[in-house]
């Protein structure tokens, strides 16, 4: 009785001890399960707090982005309307529309009457092409065409004949123009009376002066028309030997040189 009594006391002792371990075991247990389980508290403490926080943030932001893009987009469609029905396309539908379709549009409209061709026309080319041509012939034709290269045979260069102007003064460089130094009393000096002289006057009808160095027969000539109112038929000049200029003057027929000289007071 004694040695089962003391066995069972071990046995009870064993199965105590085994008891004891799992309930130090299962508050172990309890522990970790207790550590996740407050984690995952402040966690879901956390999120609703951001989540919270982030809610209002975007509601904050988000309304008014819609409606600003409601607001310009009901704008832009009541732009699109009007100008569909004042008869213009916006740019954005023009810019969709492809090549084939611009043209289209292009041709529907039509071209005034009395409209300049367009620069893309035949017509408008050919017109332009004509023009360059006539240019570029004038250029080519003046006389200092650029697309022709004159042949030069010289090496000298002679400048161009270019206008000459005559003088045109706005006013007189000398106050009083000079006066002419050979009239009529200047040219004839006076009447010769020596005897070969008065042999002249009555055998050839001729009258002998001296006269100016630089007179000639023209001179001569008139001075004795002005001066004695007479016609001469023929002068001849000649220099003397001591420098000076006679001149022999035939009268015409109608003119006796005697009464000519009775005139002048030589006889």
């Amino acid at each position: 009785a004694a040695k089962a009594g003391d066995k069972k006391p071990e046995q009870k002792k064993a199965a105590a001890a085994p008891a004891a371990g799992k309930k130090e075991a299962a508050p172990s247990a309890a522990k970790p399960a207790a550590a996740p389980a407050k984690k995952a508290a402040p966690a879901a403490a956390k999120k609703p707090a951001s989540a919270a926080a982030k809610k209002p943030t975007t509601a904050a932001t988000k309304k008014p982005v819609v409606k600003k893009t409601v607001s310009t987009k009901a704008k832009s469609a009541k732009d699109a309307k009007k100008k569909l029905v004042a008869g213009k396309k916006p740019q954005s539908v023009l810019a969709k529309l492809s090549a084939k379709a611009r043209l289209a549009a292009k041709a529907k409209k039509g071209v005034k009457p009395g409209a300049k061709p367009s620069k893309g026309t035949a017509k408008a080319k050919a017109v332009a092409l004509l023009n360059a041509k006539s240019v570029q012939k004038k250029i080519i034709k003046g006389a200092f065409g650029t697309r022709t290269r004159k042949v030069r045979t010289n090496v000298h260069f002679r400048r161009p004949n270019t206008l000459k102007l005559p003088r045109n003064p706005k006013y007189p460089r000398k106050s009083v123009p000079t006066r002419n130094r050979m009239d009529a009393y200047n040219i004839i000096k006076y009447p010769l009376t020596t005897e070969a002289a008065m042999k002249k006057i009555e055998d050839n009808n001729t009258l002998v002066f001296l006269t100016h160095l630089r007179a000639n027969k023209n001179h001569v000539r008139a001075a004795v028309r002005k001066l004695y109112d007479i016609k001469v038929a023929k002068v001849n000049v000649l220099i003397r030997p001591d420098g000076q200029k006679k001149a022999y003057v035939r009268l015409a027929r109608d003119y006796d040189a005697l009464d000519i000289a009775n005139k002048i007071g030589i006889i």
